[in-house]
C-alpha cells in the first residue's frame, strides 16, 4: 500500500502550531502576572483553586489536540490498495476482405458495409481487448495497429472502401502475413484474427494461411458474409456506379458466398466459423468465439477508492480536548 497526503495544501495549517504555542506561553505569563498584581503570592492558594500536576500538561495537550486535528484535515494516511487481478485479454486483428466482390448487394446495404458494421458492433462489446485492422484483397496492408482506442478504430473502419487495394483477388495468405507481423510482441495464447470475407475469388492460399497461423499461434474466427444465391458485382469509378462486372462473354458475373475455405481456416486453428448475415446475433457470437481461449493476464490494479484514515487522528484530537475539558478547573475561566 502506498501512502500519500490527501489535502496536501493543508500542510500550511502546521504553521499555526508555533503561533498557538507562542500564544499559550504569553497567556500563561500574562495570567501569572495578573494574579501577582491582584494579590501577594501567599494569598494565591486561598484565592485561586489549587492546580493539580495534571494541569501543567494543558499547554502540551492543547498543542497535541490541535496537531491531530490538522492531521485529520490533511488526511495524512490517505492510501490506495494495489490488487492483483486476473483479466481475460485478447489481442484481436480484424482482417477484412476488400475485394470488389464485397461490393455485392445481396446483403443490404452491401457485403462490405455489413462487414464494417459487424466489426463496429463487436468492438462495442469488448472491454480491455486490443484491436487492430488489416485489409486485404490481392495484396494486404495494416491500417491500424493494436490499440484499445475503439473510437479511433470506428473512424478507420468507416473510411474503408474496396478501391483501397489496386490488386484484386482474395489472398488469405497475404492478409495473414501482415497479421502475424503485427503480433510480434504479443504472446501466442492471445493472438486472434477475425476474418471477414465472402470467400469468393479465393487465390487458393488458404492452406498456406492455415499453416502460418498455426505456426504463429493465431486462432482464426472466420465470418462469412453474402448469400448463397449471390448477386451481381457493382463496378464503381470515383464513387459512381458504372455497371456490373461481366465475364469475357459479356455475361453478368454472379458472386456467391464461398464458405469452404473460411470454415477450414477456422476449424484448423481452433477457432469458429460464424454466419455474418445476421447482424443481431453475429457480433455476440464473435465475442463468444474470441473468449473461448482468452488468455489470463495477472494485472496489478490500484484501487480507485482510496482508504482514508483521518477519523483516527480526529478521534485522538477529540480525546485530548475532552481531557482538557474534564480536568480544567472551573474557576480558572473566571480569572
Amino acid at each position: 500500500m502506498d501512502w500519500y497526503l490527501g489535502n496536501y495544501w493543508c500542510l500550511l495549517l502546521l504553521l499555526f502550531l508555533p503561533l498557538l504555542a507562542s500564544f499559550l506561553i504569553r497567556y500563561l505569563k500574562w495570567k501569572k502576572k495578573k494574579q501577582e498584581i491582584f494579590a501577594d503570592n501567599k494569598f494565591h492558594e486561598d484565592l485561586f483553586e489549587k492546580k493539580s500536576n495534571f494541569t501543567k500538561f494543558f499547554p502540551a495537550l492543547y498543542l497535541l489536540a490541535t496537531l491531530f486535528l490538522i492531521f485529520s484535515i490533511i488526511d495524512l494516511l490517505n492510501g490506495s490498495e494495489e490488487i492483483k487481478t486476473n483479466q481475460r485479454l485478447n489481442n484481436v486483428i480484424f482482417m477484412l476482405d476488400v475485394s470488389n466482390s464485397m461490393n455485392t448487394e445481396d446483403i443490404n446495404p452491401s457485403r462490405l458495409n455489413e462487414a464494417k458494421n459487424l466489426m463496429i458492433n463487436a468492438m462495442q462489446k469488448m472491454k480491455n481487448d486490443k484491436v487492430g485492422i488489416v485489409i486485404f484483397a490481392g495484396q494486404a496492408t495494416s491500417i491500424m495497429p493494436l490499440t484499445t482506442d475503439y473510437n479511433s478504430a470506428e473512424t478507420y473502419i468507416n473510411a474503408i472502401e474496396t478501391n483501397t487495394m489496386q490488386i484484386q483477388g482474395t489472398d488469405f495468405l497475404k492478409g495473414m502475413q501482415i497479421a502475424a507481423d503485427k503480433f510480434k510482441n504479443v504472446s501466442k495464447g492471445s493472438r486472434k484474427v477475425v476474418l471477414l470475407s465472402d470467400g469468393e475469388d479465393n487465390e487458393g492460399n488458404d492452406n498456406a494461411a492455415i499453416k502460418l497461423a498455426n505456426k504463429e499461434g493465431i486462432t482464426i474466427v472466420s465470418v462469412g458474409i453474402g448469400s448463397d444465391e449471390g448477386g451481381p458485382v457493382p463496378e464503381y469509378v470515383f464513387g459512381q456506379l458504372m455497371g456490373y462486372k461481366s465475364n469475357i462473354n459479356g455475361e453478368t458475373v454472379i458472386s456467391k458466398r464461398q464458405t469452404d475455405a473460411l470454415k477450414s481456416m477456422a476449424t484448423s486453428t481452433g477457432g469458429s466459423y460464424i454466419d455474418g448475415n445476421n447482424m443481431t446475433e453475429a457480433p455476440e457470437k464473435i465475442i463468444e468465439a474470441l473468449n473461448k481461449k482468452a488468455s489470463s493476464s495477472e494485472t496489478l490494479v490500484r484501487s480507485q477508492n482510496a482508504k482514508h484514515y483521518y477519523q483516527y487522528f480526529l478521534a485522538f484530537s477529540l480525546f485530548f480536548f475532552i481531557l482538557i475539558y474534564i480536568f480544567n478547573p472551573k474557576r480558572d475561566f473566571n480569572v
